[in-house]
């Protein structure tokens, strides 16, 4: 009867906890955005031709990349990364990462409520450091902002508790008012689209939930587009472009891979490894750790230190 009640009263600890998340989320939602909301204008060209400009009114010119990723062998472990690159030219002016305990555990449609708050502790994080001149104008999310089940997800939820303008830059499509797999790929097909770089993708109800983007005219693998806050599509469509140099944009590219400071060997360490980047952050926290006694520090300003020891380990050369 004991097992009976404390079942009972999971229960309804879990169901109080959904509905807190419910009020919070629909708050939030009408915050949100989904048109040209900012005070700089588009540049022109990426390159320092028009440099002269930048003088004169306040234009795009960074613009930062968001990612979080899980360990596989513990959930709870989370790394979350921030990347900026100047759109002048594609390089990077600041990278930061944290690895994280979390406490709140997964439901599905709420994920941005785990992931969130890891993000926006990195943009605070950055705010504090002598790097703020970099503060993005604008964030590139790993994952989708309209273009979600709920039509909030993680691109709207951290565009709005950030107040910055976000784009959400899926690699999977969710299944949305009709919108699937095959249906995507029948209107990449379609003769009259064939020579276009992007389709608008339009729900069965006439709602436009984001846009379809590939690299190439006969890309069958799109990278799906969304407005996540204070932006449109259409503008949203134009900066992905601009910061396009591979099949994803560079502030999504950049933040996935590991940070610049630990890029040598690194390939044929993630393939012994077998678990991916995250699993080189975890261990680098682990050596870390060892030496000095603590977590604390261990930030991307020292990870050379700390991949050094990492490579004498593994004796990879």
């Amino acid at each position: 009867m004991e097992k009976l009640f404390e079942t009972e009263a999971e229960e309804a600890s879990s169901s109080s906890q959904d509905h807190k998340r419910w009020i919070e989320f629909d708050t939030l939602r009408t915050r949100l955005i989904t048109k040209d909301d900012f005070a700089w204008k588009l540049p022109k060209t990426t390159s320092r031709e028009k440099a002269e400009e930048l003088e004169e009114v306040e234009m795009l010119r960074y613009v930062g990349g968001v990612d979080v990723s899980f360990s596989k062998e513990d959930p709870t472990v989370a790394c979350g990364t921030l990347v900026v690159l100047d759109i002048q030219n594609l390089q990077v002016v600041y990278e930061d990462f944290a690895i994280v305990t979390i406490a709140v555990p997964y439901v599905p449609g709420f994920l941005a409520f785990r992931e969130a708050p890891i993000l926006l502790e990195l943009l605070q994080r950055m705010k504090k450091k002598d790097a703020s001149p970099f503060y993005p104008q604008l964030l590139m999310v790993d994952g989708n902002g309209i273009l979600h089940p709920r039509g909030f997800g993680l691109a709207c939820h951290l565009g709005v508790l950030a107040d910055l303008p976000t784009i959400g830059i899926g690699k999977n499509l969710h299944h949305v008012d009709g919108l699937t797999y095959s249906r995507v790929r029948q209107l990449l097909e379609a003769k009259e689209n064939s020579t276009r770089d992007f389709i608008t993708l339009t729900g069965c109800s006439g709602h436009i939930w984001g846009a379809a983007m590939r690299s190439t005219q006969d890309s069958l693998k799109p990278m799906f587009i969304s407005v996540g806050h204070r932006v449109s599509l259409y503008t949203a469509i134009i900066i992905v472009k601009m910061t396009c140099k591979y099949r994803v944009p560079e502030p999504i590219r950049q933040v996935e891979g590991i940070p610049a400071e630990a890029s040598k060997g690194s390939v044929r360490m993630i393939q012994l490894h077998g678990s991916g980047w995250f699993t080189y952050f975890s261990l680098l926290q682990h050596i870390y750790f060892q030496k000095h006694k603590t977590a604390e520090g261990m930030r991307s300003e020292n990870i050379r230190e700390v991949h050094s020891c990492y490579k004498q380990a593994r004796k990879v050369q």
